[in-house]
């Protein structure tokens, strides 16, 4: 619809005040608020109401690309045909976010390939939704990550970022067996975010069996000890759920 309805000196004002996509939908509530005679103060409601619900959707955004959420794993998204069996009752508990609340933990666990990964991210997803911080990584890689800070003098800097954030998503925990420095990292991970924040894990291993991947078996049984006494434990088994993430030949021969 064309914006003639709006005058340039209101074009410029919202401009000035940093309201300029409220112009992708005014002239369409002008017309609506002339043909429904509708009073000022509604009209004023409804388009401030428009002008808070985008930007609401962009801080959402944002907040997904900073958390490098999969866009796809949203638990809509979720195939309840899936042949895997899990707790539905703690994992519903755990999409309300009260374990956020109480700086609790979850430890999702089970073999490869049946949707730790996707869940963790899906609840991650709703923590953006409602206005939490989100950062998700592979175990590997933030250690990784850690090691090579110390070489440039920015691993305060890069701690810091796993401890600023209300949710820390750590995939493929206890995955590979670690040397000292990395074990006495995940330590360091584990004790500092017991207090400033929660912490959900994906595993291929049950908790019993993470102290045998760390080099400090006095240093893990802390921190181990510390996660599992204050952790939810979502176990998943049954078959692998990858496929029904990858598209079929016949969708891409559609697109």
């Amino acid at each position: 619809m064309s914006t003639e309805i709006i005058g340039p000196d209101l074009k410029t004002a919202l401009r000035r005040l940093k309201l300029g996509r409220m112009l992708d939908t005014l002239p369409e509530r002008v017309l609506l608020a002339r043909q429904q005679k509708m009073p000022h103060q509604d009209f004023l409601l409804l388009v401030l109401s428009d002008e808070a619900t985008r930007r609401d959707s962009l801080a959402v955004t944002l907040r997904v690309q900073r958390a490098r959420l999969d866009p796809a794993m949203h638990l809509d998204a979720w195939d309840p045909t899936a042949k895997v069996t899990f707790d539905r009752a703690l994992l519903n508990e755990l999409t309300t976010l009260r374990f956020l609340e109480a700086h609790a933990h979850v430890a999702i666990v089970g073999p490869v390939g049946v949707g730790k990964t996707f869940l963790a991210h899906a609840l991650g997803h709703i923590a953006c939704r409602r206005g939490r911080s989100v950062l998700a990584v592979r175990t590997d890689h933030a250690l990784k990550t850690l090691r090579h800070a110390r070489l440039d003098n920015s691993y305060d800097a890069e701690f810091r970022k796993l401890l600023a954030v209300d949710l820390l998503i750590l995939d493929d925990f206890a995955l590979d067996t670690l040397d000292p420095t990395e074990s006495r990292d995940l330590y360091e991970i584990l004790l500092e975010r017991h207090r400033a924040g929660s912490i959900i894990v994906t595993s291929n291993r049950g908790p019993d069996e993470w102290l045998v991947t760390f080099a400090d078996p006095i240093r893990a049984q802390s921190a181990i000890d510390r996660f599992t006494s204050n952790a939810d434990d979502l176990v998943i088994d049954g078959e692998s759920y990858r496929s029904r993430l990858k598209p079929t030949l016949a969708n891409e021969r559609r697109t």
